[in-house]
């Protein structure tokens, strides 16, 4: 049962790391080489990720500096960036490529507040999911006599326990990245 608990721990970290995935992606306004993790490049025939292939900088607290390593894809990852739906205008600088990102309007602000938080009630049925599947493992442990009936709800408080940290969890990185969003 203890290394059903430490599984249960790890998969709820899984989600906590998902979900810090998905923030950085959000953009606040101001310039963040996280935002094009999901932008790939043929490079070659092969799909490879900007981030691999090119010295990703921030000069200004609202642009990025793209230098591929690789001169001649530069207009590769102009149009990789394009059609990544960023909401950002890449500009082709020969052997660079320059993304200047726009300041974020009020309404914009709220929107991707909205955003934020679908994606904290996302990452709060992910949670959820783990302590169904693991109090499910715990009930099968207990009717087939491997654990008694106040082990398994000493171990079903535990998970309870551990769902109420990564539930806090999520809403405070939530509460984070809405005052990031805010503040102008």
């Amino acid at each position: 049962m203890e290394e059903t608990l430490m599984q249960c721990e790890m998969k709820m970290e899984e989600a906590i790391e998902h979900l810090m995935h998905a923030l950085a992606k959000i953009r606040t306004g101001r310039a963040n080489p996280q935002m094009l993790d999901g932008v790939y490049v043929d490079y070659y025939g092969v799909a490879t990720s900007i981030t691999q292939i090119a010295n990703v900088t921030v000069p200004e607290a609202n642009q990025l500096l793209i230098k591929p390593y690789d001169r001649s894809l530069t207009k590769e990852f102009e149009r990789a960036i394009s059609e990544a739906h960023l909401n950002v205008n890449p500009q082709n600088e020969g052997d660079q490529i320059r993304i200047v990102i726009a300041a974020l309007t009020e309404e914009t602000r709220k929107a991707l507040v909205k955003e934020t938080k679908k994606v904290g009630e996302d990452a709060k049925v992910n949670i959820r999911n783990v302590r169904r599947d693991t109090n499910d493992l715990i009930k099968k442990a207990e009717k087939n006599h491997e654990i008694s009936e106040d082990e398994s709800e000493g171990y079903q408080a535990d998970v309870q326990k551990l769902t109420d940290q990564f539930v806090a969890k999520v809403d405070e990185k939530i509460a984070h990245k809405d005052q990031e969003l805010m503040r102008v």
